[in-house]
């Protein structure tokens, strides 16, 4: 028998889709300040939306940067509480020229939205409210208490949460976290995220005179910031992709043999990949499988580099300064404060010269898994064979979500993650896309998951 919220489902999904394509159109970028209105904008969309949906209290709180937006219904005695968490803040769009069509001017294709933030994670933001929202219009109430936590700092690594985690610590407690930044596979291939890796990002500074000289003066006299810049940043990874730095690896756990065979299930995302995007052939650690080095392994990446003379046609100059990105992706034991000492001390190694090197700490965060007993792991592993029939696979996952930890280390909760984004959906990237039949079906999985938790 069809149950009445999923009557309410079926009969709102236009109107749904309309509100998920005006959410798509706010352009909050957190990392630009020139977007700072917008991802306030965004908030209170988010605090309209779950009024509208029936939750209490819901407004806008601050923070040291972007607001948060809390609301809660906390109607059910003798329940668990359930804060369910996400974020309206959005990666920057450019280049824009690479994108098919304007990337907030949301375009629905093909069963597919395609428009930055589309599945990382405006439509995932929605689920959570929908599945409430059909709950209360049907029934009146829900079987859990529920409070929700969305933040606008998540693309610059949420760093305002811990404060104010820390100093709402009694409003945000709770029995279970649902992050719903991520995905729970397909219907046919149902999956639970029970892990992901940390994170720690840096900005590597070189400055080796006062002021760019002209190549033919100081060629073969002078130090050149870029060339001193690669030397550094080719110490840190032989051609095989082995870290080089001292004592990165001494925290890293082996990998288990249940390990390994969770990880191969997947192995064909790593081929998809790698047809999807276009490399030739897989980097990395011979010894690991391209999948076990995806979500299992550490890594060392140089995510931008800059320096010297960037316009049209030559300029023949020696560049005085140069600068790098750089992001480390971390597993269990490592932690970011243990990471950011081993670089900083490799990094004042390799620059014996005459040279002077600054390093700008960036974000970071511990690696998360859930553990394998976990109740509500099972939980929602029931709700999703409710919801597909099939059985479901545990999977790592090779990105980092910071409030895992936090969430784990301040409110002692553990977090699973409830989504409907899948891995080719080119988050982050030009024409970024969202499937609606994820969408609609993931609307129902919380439902469903919010009824098995409160039974």
């Amino acid at each position: 028998m069809t149950e009445s919220w999923q009557v309410y489902l079926n009969e709102n999904q236009e109107r749904f889709l309309s509100e998920y394509l005006e959410f798509l159109r706010i352009p909050s970028i957190s990392t630009d300040p020139d977007y700072d209105g917008d991802v306030r904008k965004a908030a209170e969309w988010v605090v309209e939306r779950l009024q509208r949906a029936g939750i209490e209290k819901a407004g806008t709180l601050e923070t040291v940067g972007h607001p948060v937006v809390y609301g809660e219904w906390l109607h059910a005695p003798g329940q668990p509480t359930l804060l369910i968490y996400g974020h309206f803040d959005v990666q920057p769009a450019v280049p824009v020229s690479l994108w098919d069509s304007p990337p907030f001017e949301p375009v629905v294709k093909d069963g597919k939205v395609y428009g930055r933030a589309a599945s990382d994670m405006k439509g995932n933001l929605l689920l959570p409210i929908i599945g409430c929202e059909a709950l209360l219009k049907t029934r009146g109430s829900l079987p859990i208490n529920i409070k929700f936590l969305f933040e606008g700092e998540e693309e610059i690594g949420s760093r305002s949460l811990n404060a104010f985690i820390k100093e709402h610590q009694d409003l945000l407690a709770c029995d279970t976290v649902i992050s719903a930044d991520g995905g729970c596979g397909s219907e046919e291939e149902p999956r639970v995220t029970t892990g992901v890796r940390g994170i720690f990002s840096m900005q590597l500074n070189v400055k080796t005179a006062n002021t760019d000289m002209h190549s033919g003066a100081g060629g073969g006299i002078a130090p050149n910031a870029i060339h001193e810049l690669v030397r550094i940043l080719n110490s840190m990874r032989d051609e095989e992709g082995h870290i080089l730095v001292e004592g990165f690896y001494d925290q890293v756990n082996e990998l288990t043999a249940e390990e390994k065979e969770q990880i191969a299930k997947f192995s064909s995302f790593t081929e998809t990949l790698k047809k999807t995007t276009g490399f030739k052939e897989f980097f990395g650690e011979p010894e690991f499988t391209p999948m076990e080095r995806g979500v299992a392994r550490p890594t060392l990446e140089i995510n931008g580099i800059w320096g010297g003379y960037q316009g049209a046609g030559g300029k023949t100059v020696i560049p005085r300064e140069a600068h790098a990105k750089i992001t480390t992706r971390l597993v269990p034991d490592q932690t970011p404060d243990q990471v950011r000492e081993l670089l900083t001390e490799h990094i004042k190694k390799q620059a014996v010269r005459s040279i002077e090197v600054t390093i700008e700490n960036g974000h970071g965060a511990n690696p998360y898994r859930v553990p394998q007993d976990y109740p509500q792991l099972l939980t929602l592993e029931k709700a999703l064979e409710k919801a597909t029939g099939h059985s479901v696979l545990h999977q790592l996952s090779g990105g980092s979500v910071p409030v895992m930890s936090l969430f784990k280390g301040l409110l002692g909760a553990e977090t699973l993650t409830l989504g409907a984004a899948m891995d080719d959906e080119r988050a982050h990237a030009p024409n970024e896309f969202y499937r609606l039949s994820n969408f609609e079906r993931v609307q129902k999985v919380y439902c469903l998951f919010l009824q098995e938790m409160g039974r």
